[in-house]
């Protein structure tokens, strides 16, 4: 279906399915944040101050998180998260449906279906690519959505409080290597979502709502599972230092993974798996379903304008006829008046003017 479709085209369609499915799930979303930037103690005990509450579990935190900023409080910083996840989503479609034109073009075998490597491949250079353009905006989310409460900002403020840090401006590009490793998470999604395509629905171009749900979710789970370590890392450096940090940022996910290791132990790599999971399967789900189906429409919406076109290009030229048709007898017959006239007018002047002449004197002849 995409490849019917201008690269922006696709990008629309996919922009519009990921912000839709993410303000479905963004609970989710605040959940796994505060579960991935907590740190836990070897022997469970929670490190805490006063602004900040822990949470066992996905229930637990849902559960704190209402008692103590109410409803409103699992969805802290959605609308810079939503701006995020559109701008994100454009991006990468539109860099993956634009070099993967490109090597459809310029393949060996024309018309040969990208192998899984090179689908892999693709979706890590249109990630990369994406990401470097859309960084600073998670970076912003990323520190919204763990404010405590009665410290809560807005997306221009927290960007300020993130230039004003020690890293200046380069803050907002905070994680952009661990971002950059992480494209390998929708380059597995969408790898895996074409071969899948490709080996359950062989040659279908338009899928039921129900199978791109399908696929859009098992293409995540498996991309989630592969790089949820990498993920725990990219949200640990984008948001603030934990307390026994004393404010002093983490340089490197490098660093963040040896941090979690050392105070909590490797499984807690892997913490706020539940959510993530969860949040990925419906998101992804519900984003390839809604993209597949916003994809629809744009093929039935251009399809109308060139069917409106058309109808107007016939009309107008039905109308060019009829205007000659109709105007044909008035031009003959101003034509045959015309000629009319001009053998009326022309003897009478030939007349006057051999009268004329006759008139002069012979020395002016």
């Amino acid at each position: 279906m995409s490849s019917e479709l201008a690269p922006w085209e696709s990008a629309v369609a996919g922009a519009t399915g990921a912000v839709l499915a993410n303000a479905l799930v963004y609970p989710l979303d605040i959940v796994k944040t505060r579960l991935q930037v907590q740190i836990k103690k070897r022997n469970q005990e929670v490190q805490h101050t006063a602004e900040h509450h822990h949470y066992e579990s996905t229930l637990d935190a849902i559960k704190k998180i209402v008692e103590h900023e109410g409803i409103h409080g699992l969805y802290s910083g959605v609308s810079g998260a939503l701006m995020g996840v559109a701008s994100t989503n454009f991006a990468y479609f539109y860099w993956y449906s634009l070099v993967r034109r490109l090597y459809q073009k310029y393949q060996t075998v024309p018309g040969q279906h990208p192998g899984t490597a090179v689908e892999l491949a693709l979706g890590a250079v249109a990630g990369a690519i994406a990401q470097v353009f859309t960084i600073p905006i998670a970076v912003i989310t990323t520190r919204q959505q763990t404010q405590p409460k009665g410290h809560k900002k807005g997306i221009w403020a927290t960007g300020q409080e993130v230039v004003n840090s020690e890293d200046g401006w380069t803050g907002l590009w905070r994680g952009l290597k661990a971002s950059l490793v992480l494209c390998v998470n929708p380059a597995i999604t969408y790898g895996a979502y074409q071969r899948l395509k490709d080996i359950i629905y062989p040659g279908k171009v338009r899928l039921r709502p129900h199978e791109a749900f399908l696929l859009g979710a098992l293409s995540k789970s498996l991309a989630t599972l592969t790089t949820q370590p990498l993920i725990v890392a990219k949200v640990g450096l984008q948001s603030r230092p934990p307390p026994a940090r004393e404010g002093k940022p983490f340089k490197s996910f490098g660093e963040v993974l040896a941090y979690i290791v050392e105070h909590e132990g490797p499984w807690a790599l892997f913490k706020g798996i539940g959510p993530q999971l969860l949040k990925g399967l419906l998101v992804q789900g519900f984003l390839m379903m809604t993209k597949e189906r916003v994809e629809v429409l744009f093929v039935i919406f251009f399809a109308y304008l060139r069917v409106v076109r058309a109808r107007r290009l016939q009309l107008t030229q039905q109308l060019k006829e009829k205007v000659v048709e109709q105007t044909a007898p008035v031009a003959g017959n101003l034509q045959s008046h015309a000629e009319n006239l001009q053998s009326r007018v022309m003897p009478v002047a030939e007349n006057v003017l051999e009268r004329a002449k006759s008139a002069l004197p012979a020395t002016i002849k």
